[in-house]
C-alpha cells in the first residue's frame, strides 16, 4: 500500500455501508425473536369447551377466574370485596357495554352467581362467554 503524498487529494466515498446496517439488524431480529415468547401474559385457564361462534376481540372489560377461585380484572387479580367495589365503576368508565366473561372449567356454581349478580347490579347485562371450540373427537 503507498502513502499519500501532501498534494495528493483523497478523494471521499459518499456511498452508505449497507454491511454494518444489516448485521445490526439480524442482531436486533434475533433479540425480539427470543424475547417475544417471554412477554406474552395473561390468566392461565382451562376454559370449557363448547359449540359456539367466536366473539369480536374488543376493548371491553374482561373477568376471568382461575383454578384457584383468583379473580381477574381484565389481567389484575382482586379478591372478591374488591371485584364488588371496584366493578361497578369500571364499568361506568368503560365504553363497551359488554363484559366478556372466561372461567376455568372447574369453578363451582356458587362464585359464577356472585361475580354475574355483581356484574348485573352495575348496570351490564350483556355478558359474552369466553369458551374453546368444541373439537370433533370430543363430543
Amino acid at each position: 500500500m503507498r502513502r499519500r503524498r501532501a498534494k495528493e487529494q483523497m478523494h471521499l466515498n459518499a456511498e452508505i455501508n449497507v454491511v454494518s446496517l444489516i448485521d445490526v439488524m439480524m442482531l436486533l431480529l434475533v433479540i425480539f425473536m427470543l424475547t417475544a415468547p417471554m412477554m406474552t401474559g395473561g390468566v392461565d385457564l382451562r376454559l370449557p369447551e363448547a359449540d359456539a361462534k367466536p366473539i369480536e376481540a374488543t376493548g371491553g372489560l374482561t373477568v376471568s377466574i382461575d383454578r384457584n377461585r383468583q379473580i381477574f380484572l381484565n389481567e389484575q387479580p382482586v379478591s372478591l370485596e374488591q371485584f364488588r367495589s371496584v366493578f361497578a365503576s369500571r364499568a361506568k368508565r368503560s365504553r363497551e357495554k359488554t363484559v366478556r366473561l372466561q372461567m376455568d372449567g372447574s369453578i363451582t356454581w356458587d362464585l359464577h352467581a356472585q361475580v354475574v349478580s355483581i356484574i348485573n347490579g352495575a348496570g351490564i347485562t350483556d355478558i359474552a362467554y369466553v369458551l374453546n371450540p368444541a373439537t370433533e373427537n370430543g363430543r
